[in-house]
């Protein structure tokens, strides 16, 4: 199933995305479109970042390793990662989206996944397969949370940072 989140802005604090709708987190591909939100305001404010992701974690926040994992993908500059998973963005415009702010998910099929789980994708402009981020959910209050991501991983540089483009 294919499932298409639609933001109008891209919050710069955790107050502002609690603001936005969805931010109960009872809609997990909304809770996968505010992962994406957040670390695409890492290279900005990496503190409200930060504190956006542990919101989305719910009662299990990010480990110290979890942040030196995103910290050390940031660390190049690929500040345009996160950016590449919005319509629009390519490389060639330097993954700058078009507004609003639109991602397009799908239920993953690569592996199946336990109850209480949901495993979604999602495709990088920059990237030759879909990356997934993995939620789950809370029964006794309905909520789902980010679990897992894999959504950091090296894609295509811009071309206008292309020597060889």
């Amino acid at each position: 199933m294919a499932y298409q989140v639609v933001f109008d802005k891209l919050p710069k604090t955790l107050e502002e995305l609690k603001q936005m709708p969805g931010s109960d987190l009872r809609t997990p591909e909304i809770v996968a479109g505010f992962t994406i939100l957040a670390l695409a305001l890492y290279p900005e404010n990496k503190d409200e970042s930060i504190k956006m992701l542990n919101y989305i974690k719910g009662p299990n926040p990010l480990s110290p390793m979890e942040q030196q994992f995103i910290r050390d993908r940031f660390m190049d500059g690929k500040s345009y990662i996160p950016l590449s998973y919005f319509s629009g963005a390519t490389p060639e415009n330097g993954y700058t989206p078009n507004t609003p702010y639109t991602l397009e998910f799908t239920d993953s099929v690569a592996q199946p996944v336990e109850s209480g789980y949901k495993k979604l994708d999602i495709k990088s402009s920059g990237a030759d397969s879909p990356r997934q981020i993995l939620l789950r959910t809370k029964p006794s209050t309905g909520e789902w949370f980010l679990w897992e991501q894999y959504l950091l991983a090296g894609i295509r540089i811009p071309v206008s940072e292309d020597p060889w483009a």
